[in-house]
């Protein structure tokens, strides 16, 4: 999956500028791109040549993409097919890893591809499948409305599993950056890296005990796109880039459980009707 819709087929990678500011790439690393899509990301960040990148997608279809830029960027770019909630069993050591980037918008290819089923505007039946899943929208479409097509994928688990195995993986000082599309997904990586960041009492009968802070917020409010790009590319409006830096480890994340188990309750019902 990669954020990139326009009508004319072009490929705009959304928040590009933003997102090659944030991460810095010109001082040299390697960067995780968990969602390939159309490699918009990955190309800008291959262009310093001190540079490396592991890209995941987990549609299939992405794999002549990823061979092209494998091709034009030999041993700076590994791919794989993967969902990125599995990016903890890809063995990825790198003590140089500065970034993991997850773009969770669908890429103009993908909603085009008719036989993909991703349009209600398809001809055939609503599959809405991206690989390595195993039932369609078509499988489940008498229990769920339109909004909640966002279960079929599994993307609630996948975001909320995603985002702890980025973070279990970086380094100290490595930053994770999400670009959403959707409100549900917003509220999870908003509350992820709050929640995770905020130096308070964790409870208001025990004021001594803080929770473990292992984040750093550089921005409280999302970064969105200008009015420029929106008009080059409408379907970026609703568009959020928000990030933040690792400073320590933790391995509790009860909390992001616990907080969304009600929309992991709902996409396991989805699977199981």
């Amino acid at each position: 999956m990669n954020a990139t819709i326009n009508l004319e087929k072009n490929h705009f990678p959304v928040l590009l500028n933003e997102l090659i500011s944030i991460i810095s790439p010109l001082y040299g690393g390697t960067f995780i791109d968990c969602t390939l899509g159309q490699g918009g990301y990955s190309k800008e960040i291959l262009k310093a040549k001190s540079n490396k990148v592991i890209a995941l997608d987990r549609d299939p279809d992405v794999l002549p993409i990823a061979k092209k830029i494998e091709k034009q960027n030999k041993n700076r770019f590994n791919f794989f097919n993967s969902k990125f909630s599995e990016i903890d069993k890809l063995n990825i050591k790198d003590n140089d890893l500065k970034a993991v980037i997850f773009d969770l918008g669908y890429s103009l290819n993908q909603i085009l591809d008719f036989k993909k089923g991703l349009s209600f505007q398809s001809t055939g039946k609503l599959d809405m499948r991206l690989g390595l899943n195993q039932f369609s929208c078509d499988d489940v479409i008498s229990n769920i409305s339109e909004k909640s097509l966002i279960y079929i994928n599994k993307e609630i688990s996948e975001l909320i599993n995603g985002l702890i195995y980025s973070f279990k993986i970086l380094p100290v000082g490595g930053m994770i950056v999400v670009v959403t599309f959707h409100s549900i997904e917003d509220k999870i990586v908003k509350f992820f890296f709050k929640n995770y960041s905020d130096k308070k009492n964790s409870s208001r009968y025990a004021p001594n005990v803080i929770k473990n802070n292992c984040l750093k917020l550089k921005n409280n409010k999302p970064i969105v796109p200008s009015n420029d790009e929106i008009k080059i590319n409408p379907a970026s409006r609703s568009a959020k880039l928000r990030y933040a830096i690792k400073t320590e480890e933790n391995d509790n994340f009860n909390e992001l459980h616990e907080k969304f188990n009600y929309l992991i309750e709902t996409e396991n019902l989805s699977y199981n009707s």
